[in-house]
């Protein structure tokens, strides 16, 4: 069994040794510039993370780790360019250093890419695979264009908010451990448990993630803060703050969510104004630790030992002690 170090080398490895350029630069140039910079390269942790679980070969499941890895980042080119986000890791965005038909066009290349990195290495199992995988990538396109019908909504509730996510964001990880767990032919029981403890994990990840995107610092997160209120986002504190707040600073967060000012400071800052004195950061903080509770309870119920669980236990850990 592998650590969660030596998980990470060797993704970093897996990737360092890939070459993702091509003929016409043009279209694999944003390719390479995108999956150059790392990030955290959750998914193929996890895939690889489940195969290891369950005693799999994880080299079976090298090409499947840079195929779901290369899909999530073609989410984040075309997510980028709709949500008009001009940094990501750190770096310029894509459409921003090149232009908006180049991310789409590369977007488009990584998503088939991905497929390619899918059936390249047979195995018994790959029907189950590939079903899982087409399953995946339609669910996030399915949470997108919630989310986009979000936006011209002003009736959106804490539930539906939770299936918008579970959609665009959770799934991915879920369902990348659950084609790690088929790399290793694991039983069914196990698989239903580490998918669970993927949609949980992932919940409570895209929840720490509306909350760095309201106090978070730009360094330290990697993008611009404050850009869920500036573009009017129905974000969890948004909705729990509409819920909890007196019909007051109700009508004053649907004024502010109405509006799209030049300058954002002030908007931002009067929001984030309403967010402490409900404290909504401590409301957020709570149904975090609630999902995070839950995932570790699917952990439990898998038939394997604890120390073989530790990786995915400390990974999920991690992703939910980001600094704010």
């Amino acid at each position: 069994m592998y650590s969660l170090k030596e998980l990470q080398t060797i993704v970093g490895q897996i990737f360092a040794d890939e070459n993702f350029g091509g003929t016409p630069s043009g279209l694999y140039d944003p390719i390479v510039y995108t999956l150059a910079q790392g990030g955290k390269r959750i998914r193929p942790l996890m895939l690889l993370a489940a195969t290891d679980l369950f005693g799999g070969d994880i080299e079976q499941a090298r090409y499947a780790a840079i195929g779901i890895e290369t899909f999530h980042n073609f989410t984040l080119l075309h997510d980028d360019l709709m949500d008009r986000s001009p940094v990501r890791r750190g770096q310029p965005t894509v459409y921003r250093k090149w232009n908006e038909n180049t991310a789409i066009l590369s977007g488009d290349a990584m998503h088939i890419l991905a497929w390619r990195y899918f059936i390249r290495q047979p195995h018994k199992n790959l029907q189950p695979i590939l079903q899982t995988f087409g399953d995946t990538c339609l669910q996030i396109h399915e949470g997108q264009q919630f989310d986009m019908n979000f936006e011209s909504r002003n009736d959106v509730t804490i539930d539906e908010y939770m299936e918008m996510i579970r959609l665009k964001t959770a799934v991915l990880l879920a369902g990348a451990l659950k084609i790690g767990a088929l790399y290793a032919d694991a039983d069914k029981d196990d698989i239903e448990a580490l998918y669970n403890f993927g949609i949980d994990t992932g919940l409570a990840f895209q929840l720490r993630d509306d909350l760095l995107d309201a106090y978070g610092d730009t360094a330290t997160f990697g993008k611009q803060t404050g850009t869920d209120i500036k573009d009017n986002k129905k974000t969890f504190l948004l909705l729990t703050a509409l819920e909890q707040g007196n019909s007051n600073q109700q009508q004053r967060l649907r004024e502010l969510f109405a509006t799209t000012p030049q300058d954002p400071t002030a908007k931002i800052n009067e929001v984030l104004d309403i967010y402490n004195s409900l404290d909504i950061r401590h409301s957020v903080e709570q149904r975090i630790a609630q999902l995070h509770d839950k995932a570790m309870q699917h952990l439990d119920r898998i038939q394997r030992p604890d120390d073989a669980k530790q990786p995915l236990r400390q990974l999920a850990c991690n992703l939910l002690d980001r600094n704010v």
